[in-house]
């Protein structure tokens, strides 16, 4: 990565946030290391709103509440969008115990707390946070949510976790590992240790930035920030062979029906 890149990404995500202020949850159903801190963090990356051709123009709900939550099959998840304009964090609930996965950038702790609240719950219930990817604008509250959730394990691709820093270990991660009863799909190409999470049962993926959603439509990675299109796109060929209703990504709206079938649509095409 070029230092011009670095240099303007960060800019992005401080412009990003300073223009998005409002964050908005939106409610639908839906072996750890030794403890020391991982190492310096990778430059920050972000997607402003006029950037990813995944991205949603789309304003933000004025309803805090959101639309009312659907009750998930039995042994699925809830989830709660922690939509913060140009990315979003998730909230996954089971069984009053909670995932969150992906942070947002630096100073979202406080509308992930809201989403916990939206679900009943608090930041004592947190007891996993999955980070996707290394990029600043997901895992940039990640040091601020494992200090408000001590009893939490922290998950991470193990090729990015050198470039992610936070206050205690975290646990690598590959393909077939289950967390929180999840699923967890490598899906290398926009960084080399990206990963996705898949509910088998409830038929959710959330696919931090291996996919993006336009217009209510799965749509790629932005290549603008993916350094390996080619494994990026074997990776959402892989995620075309899972099933699932539901589609959650950081960039985009959620697609809630068909979603499979339009991944497919899209290594098709």
């Amino acid at each position: 990565m070029t230092p011009d890149l670095v240099s303007r990404r960060t800019f992005l995500i401080r412009a990003g946030r300073s223009t998005f202020t409002l964050a908005v949850v939106g409610v639908a159903a839906c072996a750890p290391a030794a403890a020391s801190p991982a190492p310096t963090a990778a430059a920050p990356t972000a997607y402003p709103p006029s950037l990813p051709p995944g991205s949603s123009d789309a304003p933000a709900s004025a309803d805090p509440s959101g639309p009312p939550t659907d009750v998930p099959p039995a042994g699925g998840v809830a989830w709660h969008r922690v939509n913060l304009g140009f990315v979003s964090a998730y909230v996954l609930v089971r069984s009053g115990e909670a995932a969150v996965v992906d942070t947002g950038v630096a100073g979202s702790e406080d509308d992930i707390e809201t989403a916990l609240g939206a679900a009943g719950l608090g930041w004592d219930a947190v007891g996993h946070v999955i980070l996707t990817h290394l990029h600043g604008d997901h895992i940039g509250s990640a040091p601020a949510v494992l200090s408000a959730a001590p009893d939490a394990m922290a998950y991470a691709g193990a090729p990015d976790i050198p470039g992610i820093s936070v206050p205690r270990a975290l646990t690598p991660v590959g393909d077939g590992d289950r967390v929180f009863d999840l699923r967890i799909v490598a899906t290398p190409g926009h960084t080399p240790g990206h990963i996705s999470v898949l509910d088998d049962v409830g038929g959710i993926l959330v696919a931090g930035d291996a996919l993006n959603t336009a217009g209510g439509r799965a749509t790629g990675p932005n290549p603008q920030f993916t350094p390996d299109m080619d494994a990026a796109m074997a990776s959402v060929a892989k995620l075309a062979g899972f099933g699932f209703e539901t589609l959650l990504v950081g960039h985009g709206d959620p697609v809630t029906s068909g979603a499979s079938a339009q991944v497919a649509e899209l290594v098709g095409s």
